[in-house]
């Protein structure tokens, strides 16, 4: 499948990876538990963070990620790192005969990520990028469902999160970040993997800040106009000038709807209202890594592929254009 050596049942794959937060912690215990890898090495962005990272999972710490990419005894880079890096780090990996494994969005350009994806063919390596949302119990549970109330012709997906005061962080930093359904692209890749094609897009965004790079507050409302006539409204926004926390999803259809309340649901149908069980978010980059590893190592197909994550990318791409312009962009030649 790939150019490089085939993993068999009795090697390891030789990971380097990139990051130290939250992902990337989880990322590494997935690995370390796993007796077909081996961490070879990491990076973070201060000395004292990668050193301490390191430690706990029992690998090497490097002072770059130009080093990790470069090391002839690493064969798959794993990137859990700032969104704003992550083009450049992959097209690095690729360029050096590395298999990858990104979190999502493969790039905050679209260009890009375009050329990454062709880069990815070009060397025969894995690209894979992440989007656990689709594993996660909330979309098992509107997939399950969605037979069950007809056509449909609503959906609602909100996701708003107060922080009081807002961290001064590459979450709220313009350039690290992205646009912020490009940053937060599974808002937009959960709709395009349940109801396909997207024709129109339309934006509004607005963000309040007092210095150039980090804003306090992002507000994000998008329309799209799916190609079988579905309407679906995704509103993101984040920080000090929001007072109420929402997580909710809506899919309204002709003969019922469904309603996700954080982790609670309900199919609505005519007189009578039903409970829906919704899994669990935990444990998804563990059974993320295990997958990837199943595909290297015995060709296993993968939930998503680079095609479907860049779709939902030209989604959020047009939306960021639609808010900068005040227009209706048409998805129709994508």
């Amino acid at each position: 499948m790939y150019s490089s050596e085939a993993f068999l049942s009795n090697s390891r794959v030789r990971v380097g990876l990139v990051g130290t937060g939250y992902a990337a912690k989880l990322r590494a215990g997935a690995l370390l538990h796993d007796q077909r890898t081996l961490i070879v090495a990491i990076v973070g962005h201060t000395p004292e963070t990668t050193e301490a990272f390191a430690k706990e999972f029992q690998t090497e710490a490097l002072s770059s990620w130009q080093q990790l990419v470069e090391r002839e005894d690493v064969d798959l880079v794993v990137i859990s790192t700032i969104n704003g890096d992550h083009g450049k780090i992959a097209r690095a990996a690729l360029a050096s005969g590395k298999h990858v494994i990104v979190e999502y969005p493969l790039s905050v350009d679209l260009t890009e990520a375009e050329e990454l994806i062709a880069l990815a063919k070009t060397q025969k390596k894995l690209l894979h990028v992440e989007h656990i949302e689709l594993l996660g119990g909330l979309h098992q549970a509107l997939k399950q469902h969605l037979a069950k109330i007809g056509e449909l012709f609503y959906v609602r997906y909100s996701t708003i999160n107060p922080q009081h005061p807002a961290p001064r962080k590459w979450t709220y930093h313009h350039e690290l970040f992205g646009f912020p359904l490009i940053g937060a692209l599974s808002r937009l890749h959960r709709l395009t993997n349940l109801f396909g094609k997207v024709l129109t897009v339309n934006c509004h965004q607005r963000y309040w800040e007092t210095e150039a790079e980090y804003y306090q507050t992002c507000f994000c409302v998008t329309q799209l106009c799916f190609e079988s006539g579905l309407l679906a409204q995704v509103i993101y926004g984040k920080g000090e000038t929001l007072w109420q926390s929402e997580r909710k999803f809506e899919v309204h259809g002709e003969q019922g709807g469904l309603v996700f309340d954080g982790d609670t649901g309900v199919l609505v149908q005519p007189g009578e209202t039903t409970p829906i069980e919704v899994g669990t978010r935990r444990g998804l980059f563990a059974k993320d890594t295990n997958m990837v590893l199943d595909h290297l190592f015995h060709g296993t197909p993968l939930y998503v592929t680079p095609a479907e994550s860049l779709y939902a990318l030209k989604v959020a791409d047009a939306a960021q254009r639609a808010a900068e312009t005040g227009l209706t962009i048409f998805l129709t030649d994508q």
